[in-house]
């Protein structure tokens, strides 16, 4: 499901094993929190996918959230996580590299980052990311 909400059976919009209701769905939902850091960026994908404003902002760490989150003109078509450091149920932060496809204008595009976690008490958030050549 791309674009819109998903359903409980459904395929996990972020690509996980999962289905939503397993996955993405109960984080964004706001009935369970983020486990690990890299739970909480395919829930961010998702969101992003799904046009939840309101969990990308929850999700942000207050002092980096910038007044605009989403663009609403990309269609935000997968996600590869290609790696992590930390971010675990012990860790106070962490980082997931991944690369998310999208498309603009009927044109494709590849974001790639190295995003960065910290948790703050049980949730996980946001704090910000570096840029990456695909």
């Amino acid at each position: 499901m791309v674009g819109g909400e998903a359903t409980d059976d459904e395929p996990c919009v972020c690509g996980g094993p999962a289905p939503w209701a397993g996955c993405c769905g109960p984080i964004l939902a706001g009935t369970a929190e983020a486990p690990t850091a890299e739970a909480l960026m395919r829930a961010r994908y998702s969101a992003h996918a799904t046009g939840n404003e309101a969990f990308i902002r929850r999700s942000w760490h207050p002092d980096t959230c910038p007044p605009k989150v989403v663009e609403p003109s990309l269609r935000w078509l997968g996600l590869e996580i290609r790696a992590t450091t930390g971010g675990l149920a012990l860790d106070r932060t962490g980082t997931v590299t991944f690369a998310a496809r999208y498309e603009k204008a009927g044109q494709p595009g590849l974001l790639v980052e190295r995003s960065h976690f910290m948790r703050d008490g049980i949730r996980w958030l946001y704090h910000d990311g570096d840029p990456l050549r695909a």
